[in-house]
């Protein structure tokens, strides 16, 4: 494969890449064709993106549409911070449905064929998400805060029309981000069709203005809460276990009691912790892209070509581990994952599985509210 050096850099908005030519702009709009073929870098992603896409879609519709289903199908399930990992879920099933496909096709036609408004739905869409996910994980950092805040509180765990409002704010807020992206992005027409993220006419300060906007409002100043949650979380333990002997003499029972819920409570910290460092891993090298690109000085070359798409598919993968992170990390929902997805194999082997796993049986679940209600007490998730 040549070496190629770009002198100027490619439109910000356009995935596709092409055999033949393509058109790079620099800040004064002029254009210039590069006509050099791309032996190995373009014919991969046309043959490799749309097969992990495909991917992508069955196993994220799969797992997003099981914890959605486990949480609104179990009522001893339905408590906070399930009902915000439901709404985790639904931002991310909205972006495999929606916008996946037409994201993927991209990658494999010459033209972008969808029109104006899909252009405009498809980035909206990926911006929408983007903003549910991080909105939904500080809610969730805020929600554990005060549950450890306040350990014997047991109402803390149920629904309330405050979890509902919450929702609702973070899927309003999250459309108001995106609305830029629904103006910004068109069709713009050089040989072939493409989506772009800004017509030339705009000045450049509108793209480093809006690339700032979405890197500080969508995953900096989010990730700052986030962090100072869990700062104060850890705070909080730390005075409590040196609290503990002395509460002890006061009343062990009680004692007891407290330490646990502080535990189980914890158990619910560390999972959401575990979906804001896959949060962070799957966007930092978008926002690292979109930041040199409209910040950088350096030339475009074959490097930032893959960094773009490592980071553009990445974005997509996020959508889909969270469910199966959630397997793995929380005994209740990988008992009824594996109820809900292996319901073709002899009971038998799914009693000994669960039981092998740790996990409650399934003639353990039907005695009745009694052991529902035991098992709530021990864990939220």
């Amino acid at each position: 494969m040549a070496n190629i050096n770009f002198t100027s850099k490619p439109m910000e908005g356009s995935t596709r890449f092409s055999n033949d030519s393509f058109c790079y702009f620099n800040v004064s709009g002029n254009c210039s064709n590069v006509t050099e073929q791309y032996d190995l870098i373009h014919p991969v992603p046309q043959i490799v993106v749309p097969i992990l896409f495909a991917i992508l879609m069955l196993t994220g519709v799969v797992g997003n549409g099981t914890l959605i289903y486990t949480v609104l199908r179990n009522k001893s399930m339905r408590n906070v911070p399930n009902i915000l990992i439901v709404n985790l879920s639904a931002g991310d099933l909205l972006l495999l449905l929606m916008s996946a496909p037409f994201s993927a096709t991209v990658f494999i036609l010459e033209s972008y064929p969808f029109g104006e408004l899909i252009c405009k739905m498809n980035e909206y869409l990926q911006t929408l998400s983007a903003g549910v996910s991080i909105l939904t994980l500080t809610a969730l950092s805020g929600d554990r805060y005060v549950a450890i805040m306040y350990p014997m509180s047991k109402h803390k765990g149920k629904p309330t029309l405050k979890t509902s409002i919450a929702v609702a704010f973070i899927w309003i807020i999250s459309a108001i981000f995106a609305i830029p992206d629904a103006i910004s992005f068109n069709i713009q027409y050089m040989g072939v069709y493409y989506c772009q993220a800004y017509p030339y006419v705009w000045r450049e300060w509108y793209g480093k203005t809006h690339c700032l906007f979405r890197f500080f409002t969508l995953f900096l100043i989010p990730l700052i809460i986030i962090g100072t949650f869990y700062c104060l979380m850890a705070r909080i333990l730390v005075k409590s276990s040196r609290q503990m002997p002395c509460e002890a003499t006061k009343g062990p029972g009680q004692s007891q009691q407290q330490q646990r819920q502080i535990e189980a409570r914890m158990k619910v910290a560390r999972v959401v912790l575990s979906f804001v460092l896959l949060f962070v891993v799957c966007w930092l090298p978008r926002h690292i892209y979109l930041l040199w690109f409209h910040w950088g000085t350096s030339d475009f070359s074959d490097f930032w070509v893959w960094f773009k798409l490592f980071g553009f598919c990445l974005t997509y993968v996020y959508s889909c581990v969270n469910p199966y992170a959630l397997y793995f990390l929380s005994s209740q929902f990988r008992k009824y994952y594996n109820r809900y997805l292996f319901r073709c194999c002899p009971k038998s082997y799914r009693l000994r599985d669960s039981n092998g796993s740790g996990l409650q049986s399934y003639s353990t679940v039907r005695r009745g509210s009694t052991s529902l209600t035991m098992v709530k007490s021990n864990s939220e998730m």
